[in-house]
């Protein structure tokens, strides 16, 4: 094997004009050297935003083809093409160099658009999370602030990453209903989300108020999480400050072996005051991030009661058996009675007026409870 220096590298690429004087062996970087054949030594290396191959070879006889061959040994996708010899023109590539033919390989990256470099150079944050680092103007493509995670970049592109510190959300509280070594119950208020969407995080969250009390996925963005209520939705939460806890309170929403009760307030009268029903949700095509009634979805059934109503709304005790998201939203909404302030799947009002009234669940250790929160004045005014 040739033995090479970034000197030697240096002044090889000024012998091929590519480095001046004013360049030195620090701007040399990620060397590697490898023995493709016995007689052959390939240098890759970095130099000022560029990838570069130097082959050290005596045979190869001022081909282009050979060059590139060696140097798919080492990267069989690799594109580019081998320098031209600028000093003697009785060889077209090859210069000699201590002793050795040398041939300098530059390769050419294909474009690609930055959210896509940035998950694949950071494979523990999602892209979906790097296009809101980008948009938010936290990543910069040779010095300049990029906002499109649509733009095109190759290899030789300097990407800096400036991420904001995380938000402090110490002073941010949640109404405790119950807490004790193994569980936490809240009354959510409306316009809080249950968990972050991604690693991004710039609100606060149950599950960031979890993370106080919570062993249980502490390292994620979804501490203490065992269910979900959607944002615009108030009421009954419970979390799980262990793993064990935390594996229990799982089961029995899979096994639905929990009693969920909510109360809406609905835009006109369910025709029958006391009904179950069972229509299959599925998510809905045109627009992937709502569902609708669906023969090919998944099976859910919700039981209703009429419990006041007037000429305009009615108050109405929703049952849930599944767990579908939007479930009772999309059921209501199928009766033509949609929950009053439902953006989706109805109209918009001072809020949604959906409220997750009681949860009846055993926890540790073995202790059947039944935890609920107060239904909020507005339920009983509008009727």
């Amino acid at each position: 094997m040739v033995k090479v220096s970034s000197m030697d590298i240096i002044s090889i690429l000024r012998r091929f004009e590519i480095a001046g004087e004013d360049n030195a062996p620090r701007h040399v970087e990620q060397v590697k050297i490898t023995n493709t054949t016995p007689l052959s030594t390939l240098v890759s290396f970095r130099f000022m935003r560029h990838n570069y191959y130097i082959l050290f070879d005596d045979e190869a006889l001022d081909d282009p083809e050979y060059v590139l061959e060696h140097v798919r040994m080492i990267d069989e996708n690799v594109e580019g093409e081998t320098l031209p010899n600028p000093q003697d023109h009785r060889t077209e590539y090859a210069l000699p160099f201590k002793g050795k033919d040398v041939y300098v390989f530059i390769t050419k990256s294909a474009k690609r658009r930055l959210d896509s470099e940035l998950a694949d150079r950071h494979p523990g944050t999602s892209r979906s999370t790097w296009q809101k680092h980008i948009k938010a103007g936290h990543i910069s493509v040779n010095g300049e602030v990029q906002l499109s995670p649509k733009v095109n970049i190759t290899d030789s592109d300097s990407i800096a990453i400036d991420t904001p510190d995380a938000i402090d959300f110490t002073g941010e509280e949640l109404p405790i209903i119950y807490l004790d070594d193994n569980v936490i119950v809240i009354n959510k208020p409306i316009g809080i989300l249950t968990h972050a969407k991604g690693a991004l995080n710039e609100e606060f969250t149950v599950g960031e108020f979890f993370r106080r009390y919570c062993d249980y996925n502490a390292d994620t963005n979804r501490p203490g999480i065992v269910h979900r209520l959607d944002r615009d939705t108030s009421g009954i939460m419970i979390g799980a400050r262990n793993e064990a806890t935390a594996t229990m309170l799982q089961k029995q929403f899979a096994d639905r072996k929990t009693k969920k009760t909510y109360m809406a307030v609905t835009v006109g009268t369910p025709k029958n005051d006391k009904a179950r029903i069972d229509l299959p949700i599925g998510r809905n095509p045109s627009a992937p991030s709502t569902f609708r009634v669906d023969a090919k979805g998944k099976s859910a059934i919700t039981n209703y009661t009429v419990l006041d109503a007037n000429d305009k709304l009615a108050l109405i005790e929703l049952r849930p058996h599944t767990g579908r998201t939007h479930q009772l939203r999309v059921h209501m909404s199928y009766l033509g009675t949609p929950i009053l302030g439902d953006r989706v799947y109805g109209k918009e009002a001072d809020r949604l007026y959906l409220h997750a009234l009681s949860l009846e669940i055993t926890i540790p250790i073995s202790d059947r409870r039944t935890f609920e929160a107060p239904l909020p004045p507005e339920f009983k005014a509008a009727i």
